[in-house]
């Protein structure tokens, strides 16, 4: 591995780097979604068919206590409607503050994705064009006695950056468009759980 890395250059060494990083972000990122909740909203779902119903202890003691992004946000909803001290405006508008900040959250560590599969096939580009002067410039200098087989080693090697960025930029980009689904999905579900608690259950007193 270390003999493969030298071939490449500091480029490459720059890339294995990413590599590591991009690894770290993604188990990083599913450990956070995983305790945000987002593949589940059973008790959510379960709590707001009970607020349908005007059962509003039942429902907020199911969602009491909960982790997960949507009870937060519901819970959150049906406390701020049913708070005296707010107008049903000031109540949405509670209630889509928390959301913004759940969201944000949910959100984070995106940046960093996009921005290494952005950068990881362009670094991957600049060490082969970097490596594809050194190999023309030697055959320069070799003049009449240039060896085509080390013109093509040169060239191979120079290649290896580009195909490593490459390497990382795939995955990154897989990983950042699914992550991105999961974040626009958990919104439509706090957008219609929202909704539900405003437009269903028991007036405010």
């Amino acid at each position: 591995m270390i003999a493969f890395l030298e071939r490449g250059g500091p480029v490459l060494w720059l890339i294995a780097a990413l590599s590591v990083l991009t690894l770290a972000l993604i188990l990083w990122k599913l450990w956070q979604l995983a305790r945000l909740g987002a593949w589940s909203g059973a008790a959510t779902a379960a709590a707001l068919d009970d607020w349908a119903q005007g059962k509003t202890d039942e429902a907020r003691a199911k969602l009491t206590g909960r982790r997960s992004i949507r009870a937060r946000m519901a819970l959150t909803a049906m406390t701020a409607r049913h708070d005296p001290a707010l107008t049903e405006a000031q109540a949405r508008e509670e209630t889509t503050a928390h959301a913004r900040i759940d969201l944000a959250h949910a959100r984070s560590g995106l940046r960093a994705l996009e921005l290494i599969a952005t950068t990881a096939p362009l670094l991957g580009l600049l060490g082969t064009v970097v490596g594809m002067i050194d190999a023309f410039q030697a055959l320069q200098e070799a003049g009449s006695r240039a060896d085509p087989a080390a013109l093509a080693g040169g060239i191979w090697e120079a290649l290896l950056t580009t195909a490593a960025g490459m390497a990382v930029a795939i995955p990154a980009g897989v990983a950042l468009t699914w992550f991105e689904s999961i974040a626009a999905r958990l919104q439509g579900d706090m957008e219609t759980a929202a909704t539900r608690v405003f437009t269903r259950g028991p007036k405010a007193p």
